[in-house]
């Protein structure tokens, strides 16, 4: 397994009413030329989880981050539900007890050309 310390959030850029698939985000890279989807979990509108690449494998999601994070990318833009704020938590909280020095970031904290996911993600976790 990976040595995993981060996990960082993004957000899928889409509008905050249309809800997107995890086969649909997987297309959208396949079609950049990428082997898979370039995120390990998905979080859609109504709190799913949804599995994209295999955590064992190395993500493709934020530039220069991807060898030891996890990338979870929740469905819309500006306006995330309750739901998929609960279960970013709710991943967080998994995902720590099994990568014991895990921490969470915003893409957004990786460069100064992306907003995403708009918000503050610590702060989100913190509850």
């Amino acid at each position: 397994m990976r040595n995993i310390r981060k996990l960082i959030a993004h957000c899928s850029d889409t509008p905050n009413n249309r809800d997107v698939t995890v086969d649909e985000i997987r297309n959208w890279h396949k079609e950049r030329g990428w082997r898979d989807i370039g995120y390990h979990y998905v979080i859609y509108r109504g709190g799913e989880i949804m599995s994209g690449r295999p955590v064992a494998e190395v993500g493709a999601h934020c530039k220069g981050q991807n060898h030891d994070s996890i990338g979870v990318c929740l469905i819309g833009k500006d306006e995330f539900t309750t739901e998929q704020l609960d279960s970013l938590r709710k991943l967080y909280a998994m995902l720590g007890n099994i990568f014991q020095a895990i921490e969470v970031y915003g893409h957004r904290d990786f460069t100064n050309h992306k907003t995403c996911p708009n918000f503050d993600v610590k702060d989100v976790i913190k509850g």
